[in-house]
């Protein structure tokens, strides 16, 4: 493992213990644990975007605010719903963003996890899916996407002003922004797909798939794919990996009271549609930890993993979380503090 980041799924609400009753608290205090994780040495602070519920929504402002913040840290997403998007103006903003950040971002895209609106892509103005869950409309999407940040020509030049056939590209541009681009990938066929167009994979706690073997054995495999596929289609760049996973050191009776019973081992379900492997949660003391994170195959193939987190328990509890993975277990795994980054004189 060479990197390590938080995950927040955003939550907010006025529920009991709820440390994000707001949008505005969710939202503030997540630019905070950016900063904070940073100031850690932590390496990435990602965020998951929902819509029609209690979550962040659009993302490009949140992770702005938290690069601006920042000077080393990686800020992205896991994953933006592609349905949900003009693929056109989402090139303007990664770009303007990448840049802004000094190419500090990771923007994980996919099709996108099951939402609360029946097709509520389509209340959004994109319609014309023939899929009920809006698959091909999403890879439609990121197809344009990926050509608008690689520079092509997407609309035709005004012939008063160009000569006749112009086609003009999305401005601004970022050079090497595709690098920065991540699939959320929930099958091993779509890791393949992945490997195919020379995209970093990201993989979640979750597998809309069943072989009946272990989570982290059946998502080992999808890496493996995904990396043959990756070089068997000719790509040079060395490709990135990211696995998420709920982890939880116990090392206060804080802990122990929040995260002290969970229930071990990996569970099966249908979800949207699919019979689905669900990782199962860690949680124990620190030594303990590390035996079992080296026991799970997954984790040891990727070179980043995304601690998903409580973002309800609040900035300090959160960080207190991150500080004990990053101090008594994630050395052990082979991490090191991120010292990397922008210098004082080089773009946000």
């Amino acid at each position: 493992m060479k990197a390590f980041g938080f995950l927040s799924f955003g939550h907010y609400g006025p529920f009991h213990g709820s440390q994000t009753r707001t949008a505005s608290d969710m939202i503030l205090q997540t630019v905070d644990l950016a900063v904070g994780a940073d100031e850690l040495g932590v390496n990435g602070a990602y965020v998951r975007v929902h819509h029609f519920a209690p979550q962040q929504a659009s993302p490009i402002p949140l992770l702005t605010a938290m690069a601006a913040k920042t000077r080393r840290i990686e800020v992205g997403t896991g994953v933006i719903d592609m349905r949900y998007e003009n693929p056109l103006q989402l090139a303007e903003e990664a770009a303007a963003l990448d840049i802004l950040s000094a190419n500090r971002i990771a923007l994980g895209i996919s099709r996108g996890s099951p939402e609360p609106a029946v097709r509520g892509y389509e209340a959004f103005g994109y319609t014309g899916s023939a899929d009920p869950r809006g698959a091909d409309l999403a890879r439609e999407k990121f197809e344009r996407f990926l050509a608008a940040i690689g520079g092509e020509g997407v609309a035709d030049g005004d012939p008063r002003q160009f000569p006749h056939g112009t086609k003009l590209p999305v401005e601004p541009q970022s050079p090497g922004l595709r690098e920065r681009i991540w699939w959320g990938s929930g099958t091993r066929d779509t890791a393949e797909w992945t490997g195919k167009q020379g995209l970093n994979l990201m993989s979640s706690t979750l597998l809309t798939e069943d072989a009946g073997v272990p989570f982290h054995v059946l998502q080992h495999e999808q890496i493996e794919r995904y990396r043959a596929a990756y070089q068997a289609a000719g790509h040079t760049r060395a490709p990135r990996v990211s696995v998420s996973r709920s982890v939880f050191p116990i090392t206060t009776s804080r802990d122990a009271m929040y995260f002290g019973s969970r229930p071990e081992g990996d569970q099966v379900g249908i979800i949207d549609g699919f019979r689905s492997t669900f990782g199962k949660t860690y949680a124990a003391e620190p030594d303990e930890l590390i035996e079992q994170l080296r026991k799970d195959s997954a984790v040891m193939a990727a070179d980043t993993v995304m601690l998903t987190i409580p973002n309800q328990l609040g900035v300090e509890y959160n960080l207190h979380l991150l500080e004990s993975f990053a101090q008594h277990v994630a050395p052990a795994l082979g991490w090191k503090p991120n010292t990397e980054g922008p210098v004082e004189g080089e773009p946000l």
